[in-house]
């Protein structure tokens, strides 16, 4: 195990060179725009879109737009936050060290006003064009994320599981906000992208393990081991194929679904399993990327199904 490390000996960020008004400008855009996690956003737009798109009733694109945006910018937020909070344990790890706060680009107040300012634009938005329910999840997932997964990752291994929850959250979002309720379909995208996300994050501490513990967090191979990890990602991955299956077994999508999700998900428990023979990074990089078209295939597969 690992205990915190002071961030006195985090590495000082690299001094920039003075610029013109515009130049400063265009680089202070990209800072904000980094602190919203542009990829993980994507993602979320992306997972909205196709919880919208599984409701059963009629969906126009008027209604389509405000609810991907309005779940977009509530997840930018939160992310600005969770990076407000996180600058000084980013600035251990080598994939975070260089994003906007540790870097010295952006002060943390500017940082904290645009993630409160930007997460209570996404809940207008939704609360303009989405059922109460949709933001009521909206606000759960906000609050979740930030309060209670963020500082918690320094203390015990549970985040993930815990921060798995509001992450799992932004299909059901774009169904509950069509529906306003959230039935056996809803669950069937929440849980897919519940259960998706721990196979995909200990993927990620496999090969980044050393990085966590120098920031001091309690991720699972640092507290647990590299072994106990590995079959971890195994267990999760053959759980996450029973999940994909849940949608056939509910009667909620066809057969033809659930061969997709089948071989999806022993192509995926293939990967998972190469970590217990082969403990080298690349192997553990390999399963992390083959992690994301499973979820693109299978989801909008179940999305296509029920449609």
């Amino acid at each position: 195990m690992s205990t915190p490390v002071s961030v006195e000996n985090a590495p000082e960020p690299a001094a920039h060179a003075p610029s013109s008004p515009p130049q400063a400008e265009a680089r202070m855009g990209r800072a904000f725009w980094e602190l919203s996690k542009p990829a993980i956003t994507r993602m979320v737009l992306i997972t909205t879109g196709l919880g919208v798109l599984a409701a059963p009733s009629p969906t126009l694109l008027s209604d389509l737009v405000p609810i991907v945006l309005g779940t977009g910018l509530l997840v930018a937020g939160a992310n600005a936050l969770n990076m407000f909070i996180e600058r000084e344990s980013d600035a251990f790890m080598q994939r975070t060290r260089a994003r906007p706060l540790p870097a010295g680009r952006l002060e943390p107040d500017a940082a904290l006003a645009f993630g409160v300012s930007v997460s209570i634009g996404g809940l207008i938005l939704l609360a303009q064009f989405a059922s109460m329910l949709a933001v009521a999840l909206g606000v759960f997932a906000l609050l979740s994320y930030v309060l209670v997964y963020t500082p918690l990752k320094r203390v015990s291994p549970i985040a993930l599981y815990v921060g798995a929850i509001p992450g799992g959250l932004p299909p059901a979002i774009g169904y509950a906000a069509v529906t306003g309720s959230f039935d056996r379909v809803c669950t069937c995208l929440f849980l897919l992208l519940l259960v998706w996300q721990i196979p995909h994050f200990l993927a990620i501490t496999l090969f980044r393990s050393e990085e966590y513990g120098r920031a001091g967090l309690k991720v699972l191979p640092v507290v647990r081991g590299l072994p106990y990890t590995r079959k971890a990602t195994v267990l999760w991955s053959g759980l996450l194929l029973l999940t994909s299956l849940l949608p056939v077994a509910l009667g909620v999508a066809p057969l033809w679904y659930g061969a997709v999700a089948l071989v999806a998900g022993l192509a995926l428990c293939f990967f998972a399993a190469r970590t217990l023979f082969d403990p080298s990074p690349k192997v553990a990089k390999q399963m992390f990327f083959a992690s994301m078209p499973h979820l693109v295939v299978v989801m909008a597969a179940l999305v296509i199904s029920v449609i």
